[in-house]
């Protein structure tokens, strides 16, 4: 996969949720992914902290794509729904929201492929979801320095230490620090001084969702794309100079392609999904945006899919990719829902809410009264092997829907578990 660089006033509040943790806890040697060392010492009981859900247990070699082979290339387009699976997911719905839209798709082993969608191609603003595409790009550029290895891409994430620099401005989110040497653990929002591996930046980005790392990553990508064989070796202060000196609208060019070629090689279409801007406001002001952000739950699946297939850049990258989004600690929303407590769940969030003057209404996080999004994607992979996949999105004003998503969880497992 390898891409050319083409050379009313509002009250706002913005909001993208926090989730904890990804990567499975056996990693750390692996990836140098310091906060993994800690939790192995929780899962052993030699640190005391809240018990990892059963589900959030697995081991690195335990984790699989399912749609490797003919079973796969069946699914290079959204399947034709499945009458019965259909008519039990419409009836979830009477009494929500219009506005939610969902595709769904079991891929348990051994059975039929199933589909059923609600409003599918309904354009919503992915919140945090789209840094799914961020790390996409990635590993496209990856594949592009190191076309015949990967373990030299995975020794890159390791070994490259970057320093977060104005691009953490501002972040709200939290993310953990912690020596395996003394034991220290603290969390705090990055700050400009923090220095951390790809490998961390990646997994700040997708595990706790932070917006911080989300721009640092995609600013590591854009240096891939631009310095070639040479980025391994970059300076810190040739980065500096690059952004400082390079033609915004050359920047913008080579941000939106980075992020947003990859979907087009999935055939994604950009009504689908595409990303719009960087995730922090300093790092807007460093690479403009173009567009804005928009993604449907078709999008979402098609990347689902994709994934599974061995399609985003190769089987060992997408398979990567599958195991930074699995859940390792503290579940929320969708992900939360006690009938997912055993199953494994590979899962990203995202949120983004707006609020303006109304009489007899007071502005809430996730309850915004001009956009109040909230949508979810998420891999279940229940112990009796049921295996399916949902992209869930909503736009319910002056309401946080996550009891209904919470809600919806269970009741989606029910019925494909049926």
């Amino acid at each position: 996969m390898k891409y050319k660089a083409h050379f009313l006033i509002l009250l706002f509040i913005a909001g993208f949720w926090t989730e904890l943790a990804a990567y499975p806890v056996d990693g750390y040697l692996l990836t140098g992914i310091r906060r993994l060392a800690r939790l192995q010492l929780v899962l052993s009981g030699e640190i005391q902290d809240k018990p990892l859900p059963k589900g959030a247990q697995k081991s690195i070699d335990d984790i699989e794509l399912h749609l490797l082979g003919p079973r796969g290339d069946s699914l290079r387009e959204l399947p034709t729904p499945d009458p019965e699976l259909q008519k039990k997911l419409n009836a979830l719905f009477p009494n929500l929201s219009e506005s939610y839209s969902i595709t769904l798709l079991d891929i348990s082993p051994n059975k039929p492929v199933r589909y059923a969608a609600r409003k599918e191609t309904r354009g919503f603003q992915p919140g945090s979801v789209g840094k799914l595409t961020i790390v996409a790009g990635l590993f496209c550029e990856l594949e592009n320095l190191y076309p015949d290895s990967f373990e030299l891409r995975r020794d890159l994430l390791k070994k490259k230490f970057v320093k977060a620099g104005p691009w953490c401005i501002t972040n709200e989110h939290t993310v953990p620090f912690y020596d395996p040497e003394t034991k220290k653990f603290f969390k705090r929002v990055v700050q400009p001084q923090d220095v951390f591996s790809l490998y961390e930046w990646v997994d700040h980005m997708l595990s706790v969702s932070s917006n911080a790392a989300a721009s640092i990553v995609w600013r590591e990508v854009m240096l891939m794309r631009y310095y070639g064989e040479e980025y391994p070796e970059l300076t810190e202060e040739e980065a500096v100079a690059f952004f400082k000196n390079t033609p915004k609208p050359q920047l913008t060019e080579i941000a939106m392609s980075v992020v947003n070629d990859p979907l087009r090689e999935l055939g994604i279409t950009e009504e689908e999904w595409k990303l719009g801007s960087l995730f922090t406001s300093e790092g807007k002001k460093m690479v403009p945006g173009t567009g804005g952000s928009s993604a449907s739950p078709a999008g979402l699946m098609k990347y689902l899919i994709a994934m599974e297939r061995g399609q985003i850049v190769d089987p060992a990258s997408s398979l990567e990719i599958k195991r930074l989004m699995y859940m390792t600690a503290t579940r929320i929303r969708y992900a939360a829902s006690p009938a997912l407590a055993e199953a494994a769940v590979y899962f990203k969030s995202g949120s983004l809410y707006k609020c303006r003057p109304e009489e007899g209404y007071t502005c809430k996080k996730y309850a915004g009264n001009v956009e109040n999004y909230m949508n979810s994607v998420a891999i279940v992979e229940q112990p009796d092997s049921t295996v399916y996949m949902v992209a869930l999105m909503s736009n319910v004003l002056r309401k946080n829907s996550n009891i209904d998503h919470n809600g919806l969880a269970s009741q989606i497992d029910r019925l494909v578990r049926k």
